[in-house]
């Protein structure tokens, strides 16, 4: 796979999809042999244990490490947001890129107190996506190259990508989406976003409920992302599958990357076997969109603000189970006596 590509034709993202490795069976045993032997109980760290074999196998490192993650966000706009979805106007989606870069978003802080690299993606933000009420957010070409675009954040040799996505009106971009993928009722798929009030969530279904009939029962994911999606879940969609390619874990944030998450899971479900769901999200369909997938989230703290903050803090306790996991004696090596047989 060559991330310089200025586009890539659906075909071959099908493709890269087709050919996408499975675990490392390898150094999940090693794994599993050395924590049979670390100065604990079997089981007694619970979820860190598993996490600790969810890397290595997606990353082939036994033991496993962390040592240069990244929080990519990728930022854009939505024609949609004029439409009155959204709690907050598009001048935001600028306003935020700033803060960002300097340094004074929720995610800066949590990467400054995780120790964590933090890239932001400018997708056009001056330049919003046609409403997908009324017209396609992208036609295949420039879908496939924001995908494309999106597979190159791994560049620079990282070793754990967490997804993080920022643009006024996409929750409603994201519900549209699950609702093609999914089906049920348009009301199903929405929530407040950023705090909608009654008649913005009422303009919100409306809005949905058009999008998901302009598909007129189209069922290919990558029609669907490319007709009724954004840039920003089109490029993470990219990103997933070019880590899988790559063997990065990915750490999944909240309902809008989990929409770009469904795409890649639509294509393929094991797709998303190399994906952690940091958590759920206050947005009341995100649990939803996680049963149907079979997917499970590490925590819920009523989070609901995007920019990759839960899969930030979800990063820290992967950097713990790795720690743990490497740095922990042996019985042997301590000295302490095992487990009576």
């Amino acid at each position: 796979m060559s991330l310089s590509d200025a586009a890539l034709p659906f075909e071959d993202i099908r493709n890269l999809v087709r050919s996408m490795p499975g675990p490392d069976e390898e150094a999940v045993r090693k794994v599993k042999a050395r924590d049979a032997q670390l100065t604990k109980p079997a089981g007694s760290l619970g979820s860190l244990e598993d996490i600790a074999e969810w890397l290595a196998a997606w990353s082939g490192n036994a033991p496993p490490k962390i040592s240069r993650p990244l929080v990519a966000i990728f930022a854009t706009a939505h024609g949609v947001a004029e439409e009155g979805v959204s709690a907050f106007p598009s001048s935001v989606n600028q306003q935020m890129v700033e803060n960002f870069a300097a340094g004074g978003a929720a995610i800066n802080q949590l990467c400054r107190a995780y120790d964590i690299g933090l890239k932001v993606f400018d997708l056009a933000v001056e330049m919003p996506t046609p409403s997908i009420t009324r017209e396609d957010a992208m036609d295949e070409a420039n879908c496939a190259a924001t995908m494309a675009y999106g597979m190159e954040a791994l560049a620079g040799g990282i070793d754990l990508i967490c997804l993080g996505e920022m643009g006024i009106g996409n929750t409603t971009v994201a519900a549209a989406v699950l609702n093609g993928l999914f089906g049920g009722r348009s009301e199903d798929w929405i929530g407040r976003g950023t705090g909608v009030n009654d008649e913005g969530l009422a303009r919100k279904r409306e809005a949905v409920q058009k999008a998901v009939d302009r598909l007129n029962g189209e069922k290919d994911p990558l029609e669907i992302l490319r007709r009724i999606g954004g840039r920003e879940i089109a490029a993470m969609a990219g990103l997933i599958i070019a880590a899988r390619l790559q063997r990065v874990p990915v750490i999944v944030d909240g309902f809008v990357t989990t929409a770009a998450a469904a795409v890649v899971h639509a294509m393929d479900p094991a797709g998303l076997d190399h994906c952690l769901f940091a958590h759920v999200s206050a947005e009341q369909a995100h649990a939803k969109v996680l049963e149907h997938m079979g997917k499970t989230a590490l925590f819920d703290f009523g989070m609901r603000l995007g920019e990759g903050t839960g899969a930030a803090l979800a990063a820290g306790v992967a950097r713990a189970a790795a720690e743990m996991h490497s740095g922990m004696a042996t019985f042997a090596d301590a000295g302490v006596s095992a487990k009576a047989e």
